[in-house]
């Protein structure tokens, strides 16, 4: 389904792999009124590596890039949409728990590193995906798309 604006906003925090971009952009299509804010060292098109995974989304899905992170949360909280962190903290809430309204921006962060801690600190909460098995995290695309799906799942 295809909204005139994006309902999730995905703000791509120093993700370092083409790979992850390209797979954010197959998974933004697939969920649709998706946009990506695409931050610092985070590759954007035209890049050859991101259609190896984005298998031509890079032509169907809204994506802007910015020089940091702090102009993507800035942009999106002057348009009052809130800003969520997806990382596992203390203080993280289970995101099958967590209830979520649109539009909505959520923060994914570098794969070594996490979400930046000025993103952290800017976001209306954090939000987390529960490990059962002995790692402690997903890939950053995968938990883009496990929350992305079920922040949509309320629309038919």
């Amino acid at each position: 389904m295809t909204h005139n604006k994006p309902l999730v906003h995905l703000i791509i925090d120093n993700v370092r792999s083409a790979y992850n971009i390209g797979s954010f952009f197959r998974t933004a299509d697939a969920a649709g009124s998706t946009m990506l804010h695409l931050c610092g060292i985070s590759p954007y098109p035209p890049n050859p590596k991101l259609d190896k995974t984005a298998l031509g989304a890079l032509n169907t899905v809204a994506w802007k890039y910015y020089p940091t992170t702090v102009e993507a949360i800035d942009a999106l909280s002057e348009e009052n949409i809130p800003v969520i962190s997806v990382e596992k903290r203390a203080d993280s809430i289970d995101y099958r728990t967590f209830s979520y309204t649109l539009p909505i921006a959520f923060v994914l962060g570098h794969e070594l590193h996490g979400v930046s801690d000025f993103a952290l600190d800017r976001s209306r909460a954090v939000i987390h995906i529960p490990m059962r098995g002995t790692k402690t995290s997903l890939n950053v695309a995968t938990a883009a798309g496990i929350i992305l799906f079920e922040a949509l799942r309320s629309i038919p």
